[in-house]
C-alpha cells in the first residue's frame, strides 16, 4: 500500500477572485498550480494546519470556514495524496513568494485555464460550478 499524505488547501477569496499558486520547480508536482497548504503534522487539526502552512509559505494571515469544501483523494507514484480544502478569508498580509514560483489572483471562469494539480482538480471544477451558479442569482 502506499504512503498517506494528508494535506489541506486553502481556497483564498478576495474581490471574488481566486489565490492560485504555482508549485516550485523542486517540488514534486513541480509548476502545477494548487490551492496553497500543505501537509497536516501530527497534532494538528486540519484547519490549524492550513493557518500554519499559510503563514511559513505565503507570510499571510487568513480565517477558515469551520466546515471544509471538498475532500478528495488521488494517487500518485510517490503516495496517496488526502486532501482537504477550505474557504478562507485574507485577514493579513500580502501573499509572498517562499515556496511557489507564482500566484496569480484569478476569476472562476478563468480557473480552467491553469495546469493544475490532479488532486486539486475536484475542488477546482466544484468552485466553478457553485460561483457560476452564485452569478447568476
Amino acid at each position: 500500500m502506499k504512503k498517506e499524505i494528508n494535506v489541506v488547501g486553502a481556497i483564498i477569496i478576495k474581490d471574488e477572485k481566486i489565490l492560485c499558486a504555482q508549485r516550485g520547480n523542486t517540488k514534486a508536482l513541480a509548476s502545477l498550480w494548487e490551492f496553497p497548504g500543505g501537509k497536516i503534522e501530527e497534532g494538528e487539526t486540519p484547519r490549524e494546519a492550513l493557518e500554519r502552512e499559510l503563514v511559513e509559505e505565503l507570510r499571510i494571515k487568513v480565517a477558515v470556514a469551520k466546515t471544509y469544501f471538498e475532500q478528495t483523494s488521488y494517487e500518485y507514484d510517490f503516495g496517496q495524496v488526502n486532501l482537504t480544502t477550505f474557504l478562507c478569508t485574507l485577514t493579513n498580509g500580502t501573499p509572498q513568494l517562499t515556496e511557489h514560483t507564482a500566484i496569480q489572483w484569478l476569476k472562476p471562469s478563468e480557473l480552467a485555464s491553469l495546469e493544475w494539480a490532479p488532486a486539486d482538480i475536484p475542488a477546482v471544477e466544484k468552485l466553478m460550478k457553485q460561483m457560476s451558479q452564485d452569478v447568476k442569482r
